[in-house]
């Protein structure tokens, strides 16, 4: 990552290029552009996103940005394959744990609730009722099996 951020950061400084107008050229934040030239991958959450912010920053720089993308992949590849298996096991574990840690009876069960059922039951029972209501505003008009057009009232 230390090359990738030399290549970058040397190719910018080269072009006489200020990180406030790569910046607004490519509308990403100075700080980001700034922790991608120092290398800090550690200020992302997301690799995927930082891989997009490397490739559009090697694009504007006019570098192979398949070629630094490869290079990037290689040193996460690197950088993962060097982390023991049983640690990565334990912060796993430990994610779980803390979504599983909360006291329960254990005669209470969570069911998830269906909001698109209830929706769709909803729009389902408000479209009977209003077929019910053509219905029997139709039935009110009619004499005999023949419309009415005229109410006309008896004495």
């Amino acid at each position: 990552m230390e090359e990738i951020a030399e290549l970058l950061r040397g190719t910018r400084e080269e072009s006489g290029i200020e990180l406030t107008e790569v910046s607004k050229d490519l509308d990403i934040s100075e700080v980001i552009l700034k922790n991608i030239e120092e290398g800090k991958i550690g200020a992302f959450k997301d690799i995927f996103e930082l891989k997009s912010y490397i490739t559009n920053y090697a694009k504007y720089l006019g570098l192979n940005s398949n070629q630094i993308l490869e290079e990037f992949n290689e040193y996460l590849f690197e950088y993962t394959s060097k982390i023991p298996v049983k640690e990565i096991e334990k912060t796993i574990e430990l994610n779980t744990k803390e979504t599983t840690d909360r006291v329960a009876s254990p005669y209470t069960i969570d069911k998830p609730r269906n909001i698109k059922g209830l929706y769709i039951a909803t729009y389902i029972l408000v479209l009977i009722l209003v077929i019910l209501a053509i219905i029997w505003s139709v039935n009110q008009i009619t004499v005999d099996k023949k419309s009415a057009y005229v109410v006309s009232y008896r004495k």
